[in-house]
């Protein structure tokens, strides 16, 4: 350990940390806080039947990701086909 002591022990040495919080719980060195946590989830779920999950499962698992991974590839590629039908052509002159 370098010369430089712990934060909460003030220890120099690893021998004495142990034996600090041999007579320490980290309670007592604790402080109250607060903070806020967004616990909302980014992902959106959809039903799939079950016999056609059990297809995407099999055919993630050939490709080596998850399911999750390929229905987001798959729909990915689908909607920028989509997209692209949608686009009007550019007008070439």
């Amino acid at each position: 350990m370098s010369e430089s002591k712990t934060s909460v022990s003030g220890s120099g040495s690893y021998l004495e940390i142990g034996e600090y919080w041999d007579q320490h719980e980290v309670t007592e060195e604790s402080k109250p806080v607060e903070f806020e946590v967004d616990v909302r989830s980014s992902s959106v779920y959809f039903p799939l039947d079950r016999a056609l999950a059990e297809k995407v499962r099999s055919a993630a698992s050939a490709h080596g990701v998850s399911a999750e991974t390929l229905l987001n590839l798959w729909i990915q590629q689908r909607v920028s086909e989509e997209s692209r039908q949608d686009d009007p052509p550019a007008n070439s002159g």
